[in-house]
């Protein structure tokens, strides 16, 4: 592992805010963040040694070798990062998909868009298999955003749950931890919890997070390990089928009251078609300054 002085390891918080932030959008991963940001196969990798032999290593050879092993400072500076963004900007993203939803989703659009060229510029060898396995990435990714949103629930071993395949998706690249939320019922309540500071639901959740977190990094860490390019081609296809979730414009057919949560089934639509105002000249803007972003990251993550 790296070894950083103190304004990498605030550069390393920055990326993480970054993700933070992404995570709080239904339909965007905080895992594409990380690839485009330079860190994802380490963070994979670092989530992989969280193993029992690491209090073995702690007894034998210290707490320095156990936090070396671990990662740790990169592993802290990442959560902190992504813990200051959901906790400071959970209301303002809240308020921006109720009042300026087309610039917002515009912004993720242009950002996702570009991740769909980043990540498949890092496939070493094309073939039939890699273009196979990317379309099937495509239509897995494509499916699950078209699936009704879930009703509201308050059960706690049911947030746990949800935590551990929120989690799952949010460090796959494409797949969102909050839309899996969305889809599960569960987003609400989350983030209300963080609103209200509800921690019996943030520790459930949190537990539930850990758990899917050390089981699923192992899975990602063997298939980066033995299948790379195969690995890259699946996870730019799943970036590309979650462009249907973001598409900015969408057309109302049903709204659902659950409890106090409503539920919106929509279907994408061309912005000439938009009833209200469309937005278009912001949203174009939004969405070349969220693609440019991508190469600005790439740019920084590239620089030693």
């Amino acid at each position: 592992m790296e070894n950083r002085n103190p304004f990498q390891h605030l550069i390393i918080v920055l990326k993480g805010m970054a993700m933070g932030v992404a995570e709080l959008v239904p339909g965007v991963s905080g895992g594409t963040i990380a690839f485009v940001a330079g860190i994802y196969e380490e963070l994979i990798t670092s989530i992989n040694n969280v193993h029992p032999s690491l209090i073995g290593v702690w007894r034998k050879e210290g707490f320095k070798a156990f936090w070396q092993k671990l990662n740790g400072n990169f592993l802290i500076a990442l959560f902190l990062g992504m813990l200051i963004s959901i906790f400071s900007f959970s209301k303002l993203i809240t308020w921006l998909l109720e009042n300026k939803p087309i610039p917002l989703w515009s912004f993720f659009f242009g950002l996702v868009l570009a991740s769909v060229l980043f990540v498949a510029k890092a496939i070493k060898k094309w073939g039939a298999v890699t273009v196979l396995l990317l379309v099937f990435g495509a239509i897995v990714a494509y499916f699950v955003t078209t699936l009704p949103p879930s009703q509201n629930s308050d059960s706690l071993p049911y947030l746990f749950f949800s935590g551990a395949l929120a989690v799952c998706a949010m460090i796959l690249p494409g797949i969102s931890g909050s839309f899996i939320l969305v889809l599960l019922g569960s987003y609400k309540t989350v983030l209300d919890a963080v609103d209200d500071k509800n921690f019996k639901i943030l520790i459930t959740v949190t537990l539930g997070v850990i758990f899917g977190l050390l089981s699923f990094a192992r899975l990602l860490k063997w298939m980066f390990d033995h299948y790379k390019n195969i690995t890259l081609a699946i996870l730019t296809g799943f970036i590309l089928g979650s462009l249907n979730k973001i598409w900015p414009w969408k057309k109302v057919l049903e709204t659902k009251q659950i409890g106090s949560k409503t539920i919106t089934l929509d279907e994408n639509i061309s912005p000439f078609l938009f009833e209200g105002d469309n937005q278009i000249i912001p949203a174009v803007i939004a969405a070349i300054v969220g693609f440019s972003l991508i190469f600005i990251l790439e740019k920084t993550a590239s620089k030693k």
